[in-house]
C-alpha cells in the first residue's frame, strides 16, 4: 500500500481544510463590503457580474503563474481536459456565483455563511450516488447530521426566521447547489489531470464568461479609491487559494470526506460577519452551533474500529 501524501495524512488535510474554509468563509462579509466600496446597489445585477467576473479572472491568472513557476514552463489543458474544464468553470464559477453575487444583497453575512454552507450537504449526497468507494455510511450520515444541525441552530440567531425569498434564501441555495456539483466534477475531472492547472483555468474561463455577461447588459465596474481595488485583489486571492486547495484535497480523498469540513465555512463566516461588518454573533446560540459542527466533524473522521461498514 502506498504511503499517503501530504492532501491524505489527517493533520496536514485539517490543516488545509481550516484554510481553505477560513478563506471562504471571509468572502461574504468582504463581498459585501465590496459591495458598499463600489457603490454597487440592489438594481446592479450587471455591475454584480463584472464586479465577479474580473475577481475570478485574477484569481485564475494568479494560480495559472503560479503553476507555470512551479513546472518551469508554459501550462496549458491538453485537448482532453478542455471538455472538463469548462463544464467546471461554468457550473462552479460562472453559475454558482451569478446566483451567489445576487443573493447578497438580499442577505446579512450571518444568515448568508449559514445557508451557502448546505452546500456541502448535498455533495455528501451527490457523492453517495456518483462513487462506489464514497458512500454514506451510518457514522457519515450522524456526523453530517450533526453538522447540519449546527447550521439550522445558527438559522435562529439575531432572530432569523423561516420566511423564505426566492431572491435570497432560493438564490443562494441554487448557488449551494452548483458548489456541491462543482466538487463532484472537479473529483471527476482531476483524476487525469493535475488540480492547480484546473483550478487556474477553469477560474479564468468562467471568469470572463461572468465578466462578458454582466458588459454584454450594460455592466461597467469603477475603482472610486485604493480601498476598493486591495478588496477586489483580496478577493481574488481568497479564490487562488482557497480554490487551489480545495482541488487538491478534492485530489486525492473521498468528496463525502472533504465536503464536510464546509461545515467550517458558516463557523467562519457568522464570526468575521461579526468583526467585519458589526453583526451581533456572541450569544449561546452561535456557541451551541459551533460546537455542534465541530462535533459532527470529529465523528465523520473517526477511524473505524471494524472494517465492515454499514450502509445507509
Amino acid at each position: 500500500m502506498k504511503d499517503k501524501n501530504f492532501f491524505q495524512r489527517q493533520l496536514s488535510l485539517l490543516f488545509c481544510a481550516i484554510i481553505a474554509t477560513f478563506l471562504w468563509g471571509s468572502a461574504i462579509p468582504a463581498i459585501k463590503i465590496g459591495y458598499e466600496l463600489f457603490n454597487i446597489t440592489e438594481s446592479g445585477a450587471n455591475v454584480k457580474f463584472v464586479f465577479a467576473g474580473i475577481r475570478f479572472v485574477i484569481a485564475g491568472i494568479i494560480v495559472i503563474i503560479f503553476d507555470c513557476i512551479t513546472k518551469k514552463r508554459i501550462v496549458v489543458p491538453r485537448k482532453d481536459e478542455i471538455k472538463g474544464i469548462v463544464l467546471l468553470g461554468i457550473v462552479q464559477t460562472t453559475v454558482e456565483y451569478i446566483f451567489f453575487y445576487l443573493s447578497l444583497i438580499y442577505l446579512s453575512g450571518v444568515k448568508g455563511s449559514i445557508l451557502n454552507s448546505i452546500g456541502n450537504f448535498f455533495a455528501v449526497i451527490l457523492a453517495h450516488f456518483m462513487f462506489n468507494n464514497d458512500k454514506i455510511n451510518l457514522k457519515k450520515f450522524m456526523g453530517c447530521m450533526l453538522g447540519f444541525c449546527g447550521v439550522v441552530f445558527c438559522c435562529f440567531e439575531e432572530g432569523l426566521d423561516l420566511s423564505f425569498t426566492f431572491k435570497g434564501d432560493g438564490f443562494i441555495l441554487i448557488a449551494a447547489f452548483c458548489f456541491a456539483m462543482g466538487s463532484v466534477i472537479t473529483k471527476i475531472v482531476t483524476k487525469k489531470s493535475d488540480s492547480v492547472t484546473v483550478t487556474g483555468w477553469q477560474l479564468t474561463i468562467g471568469g470572463i464568461l461572468l465578466t462578458g455577461i454582466g458588459l454584454v447588459f450594460g455592466g461597467r465596474l469603477s475603482f472610486p479609491d485604493m480601498k476598493s481595488v486591495i478588496m477586489l485583489i483580496y478577493l481574488a486571492i481568497i479564490s487562488s487559494c482557497a480554490f487551489t486547495i480545495w482541488a487538491q484535497l478534492l485530489k486525492y480523498n473521498p468528496v463525502g470526506k472533504i465536503s464536510v469540513y464546509c461545515f467550517l465555512n458558516p463557523c467562519f463566516g457568522v464570526i468575521l460577519s461579526g468583526i467585519m461588518l458589526g453583526e451581533n454573533i456572541f450569544n449561546v446560540k452561535t456557541i451551541g452551533a459551533l460546537v455542534l459542527v465541530c462535533l459532527g466533524i470529529y465523528i465523520v473522521n473517526m477511524p473505524e474500529r471494524k472494517k465492515h461498514k454499514q450502509e445507509i
